[in-house]
């Protein structure tokens, strides 16, 4: 292949793949300058973002932030979100590891059958979840939208159990012979060498819990309790939507979680490169 051939052939791919990402991000970069609208011209044909670089410029966001208490919401979704996650870390870990290198009566047979529970839709077991929730006495509180999580991560047994596999028989061997037992083997070698799907986990875990809505519509009465999901909810009404501040707190909403995967990433990096283990 000809040299020009070539930087046509990358170009055309730049190309491609310059379209493609545009496409992705452009209602991203929509939402971002709409949140630079006042209410009146959001609908203009052409467009007319009339708050940008003007003195009311960051109106919305104080709006929003001040007067309808985004920083509480924002706080509260990081708590239920943030607890959520670490609670499926502690379980799927101990789960993967019982199930990866724990020798046990029906080990088989209790995997698969948690592997099922993943064709099981919330919608199924909401009510039953909800009659419970109400027996323990946990309606209009956090705990049924963190417990639950910590018992509902057939995704990340699955994710850790096959990285738990891969891993090299050596170190555990040679742990064992200094005299560790299971529970030092899980602490001291296992997850110290799992920081890439952990990372991985807390991202998707923390993710999925942040934008839960059902649950926290469900059980949380109490204004100060919201979550963002649910504060968003506020702007829209039977009749009409105040777009303009919603698109405003959904950028408030999506910022926590792109530090949170920027913050994360850094340790999926390091686990790969520092462990020499393939994920």
């Amino acid at each position: 292949m000809t040299s020009r051939k070539l930087i046509t052939r990358r170009v055309l791919v730049y190309i491609i793949l310059g379209t493609i990402g545009f496409v992705l991000v452009f209602p991203f970069l929509w939402m971002i300058a709409t949140s630079f609208t006042s209410g009146r011209a959001i609908f203009r044909l052409p467009p007319r973002f009339d708050l940008m670089f003007t003195p009311q410029m960051f109106d919305n966001y104080i709006t929003v932030l001040r007067d309808y208490d985004f920083i509480l919401y924002t706080i509260n979704s990081t708590v239920v979100a943030g607890s959520a996650a670490l609670g499926q870390i502690i379980t799927c870990s101990l789960a993967a590891f019982a199930f990866a290198r724990m020798k046990f009566p029906g080990r088989r047979i209790l995997f698969v059958l948690m592997l099922a529970t993943m064709m099981i839709p919330l919608e199924v077991t909401i009510v039953p979840e909800f009659l419970l929730m109400m027996y323990l006495g946990w309606l209009d509180s956090w705990a049924p939208l963190i417990v639950p999580s910590f018992f509902i991560g057939t995704f990340g047994t699955l994710l850790l159990k096959e990285f738990f596999e891969n891993m090299p028989l050596d170190l555990e061997d040679a742990a064992v012979v200094d005299g560790a037992t299971s529970f030092t083997l899980y602490r001291k070698v296992y997850m110290p060498l799992s920081k890439a799907p952990l990372a991985t986990l807390f991202i998707i875990a923390f993710v999925n819990n942040w934008n839960e809505l059902l649950r926290p519509l469900l059980y949380i009465d109490t204004r100060r309790l919201m979550t963002l999901t649910v504060a968003l909810t506020t702007f829209q009404s039977e009749y009409e939507a105040r777009w303009n501040l919603l698109l405003t707190g959904s950028v408030v909403s999506i910022v926590p979680l792109l530090i949170v995967y920027v913050f994360m990433q850094r340790f999926i990096i390091e686990g790969m490169t520092h462990t020499g283990l393939k994920t």
